[in-house]
């Protein structure tokens, strides 16, 4: 008489395991379907997302500004963003192209080279003959050395080439997340809100924290790591094209790459500052070096402005998002890769530390 009740329930249990089971498969499916067919533009609505947060602040300024008109604040962020990417960093990025291409068909011909030092040189109090008859072996011995070397450097060459080529495709990328992230900026609250209740569901009651925190996050690289970084490789591109510096192109994304990844542009720029004083004339080495100087300082000035409250990313974790988002996603990826990072990491800091200080309470 009690086994059969008993029976009843298990066959009770056992029913809704299999529903349950089938459930999970058919949200399975269709989580894996959505990324599927979202995946072509994941870094677009990715960079969207990261250019809504960080520019928000300045969107809720503005609608003030404009008496509570958010819609006209939205298109002017966009249009000023938009104009600030079809002007000097296309500029820029065609600059590199060309000079990615003048590399490469250099390395396949075997005539790049260092160029011989000029008369002038020995004329320097000195040290002038000595930095002559150096600078000169230099430019004879790289250019023998680089002549045997074509044939292995074609395939690097290519690969230059090919990155060059895909730069037109990635500014389409970026242009088309500004113009997505214009129209995320007015539902923006109420987004943030349906994904804190989704995350409750999740986390309990630190869903909430774990998304305000990825928001500061957001504003804090894109301002203080990558927003100071395009700046700075935008002005140091300009005076390099005004100089008429060789390949200021490639030297502009290394101040970028250097600027990213918090090394600074100095390795690049001071060795190019000498350089000028070497290749120019007097006027122009000093008009050159009175430009670059603050250019080379302007991350030692800014960024402790800006992330003085802010939040401490690992230098390391942010090469790796850049080199990892690059090789992944191409260019747009290395602004998204350290930015990904950087929120994940301050969710695990974030949560070891809630977990460790729950701990002690207990205890």
């Amino acid at each position: 008489m009690n086994d059969e009740p008993r029976s009843i329930l298990l066959n009770t249990s056992n029913d809704a395991l299999v529903v349950l089971a089938i459930r999970l498969i058919c949200l399975g499916l269709l989580g894996y379907w959505t990324l599927i067919l979202i995946r072509p533009f994941l870094t677009i609505i990715i960079w969207s997302a990261i250019i809504t947060v960080a520019l928000y602040p300045t969107f809720y300024w503005l609608s003030g500004v404009l008496h509570g008109r958010p819609a006209v604040a939205a298109f002017t962020i966009t249009l000023v963003t938009l104009l600030l990417m079809l002007g000097p960093a296309t500029w820029l990025g065609l600059s590199l192209a060309e000079s990615v291409r003048t590399l490469t068909s250099q390395f396949g011909d075997g005539t790049i080279a260092l160029p011989p030092p000029p008369q002038t040189v020995r004329s320097w109090p000195l040290i002038g003959n000595e930095a002559y008859k150096i600078w000169d072996l230099a430019s004879t011995n790289l250019r023998a050395l680089l002549t045997q070397a074509a044939p292995y450097l074609k395939p690097v060459g290519g690969t230059l080439l090919g990155a060059a080529g895909s730069l037109g495709i990635n500014l389409l990328k970026f242009i088309a997340a500004t113009i997505v992230s214009g129209f995320l900026f007015i539902p923006g609250p109420a987004l943030v809100e349906s994904i804190k209740n989704v995350l409750r569901h999740l986390a309990g009651a630190r869903g909430a924290m774990f998304v305000d925190l990825s928001g500061a996050t957001v504003r804090v690289v894109s301002r203080g790591v990558i927003g100071i970084a395009v700046i700075q490789a935008l002005l140091a591109g300009i005076g390099l094209i005004a100089a008429g510096v060789p390949a200021a192109g490639v030297i502009s994304f290394l101040v970028l790459f250097l600027g990213i990844v918090q090394i600074g542009p100095s390795i690049v720029l001071i060795p190019l500052i000498i350089w000028s004083w070497f290749a120019m004339d007097a006027t122009a080495a000093f008009v050159f070096s009175l430009y670059m100087i603050p250019v080379n300082l302007l991350d030692n000035i800014l960024r402790p402005l800006v992330m003085a409250k802010g939040l401490a990313t690992p230098i390391w974790l942010t090469l790796i998002g850049v080199l990892g988002g690059t090789l992944v996603h191409g260019m747009i990826g290395l602004f998204v890769g350290p930015v990904v990072l950087s929120i994940a990491w301050q969710l695990v800091v974030a949560w070891t530390r809630s977990e460790t200080l729950a701990s002690e309470g207990t205890t």
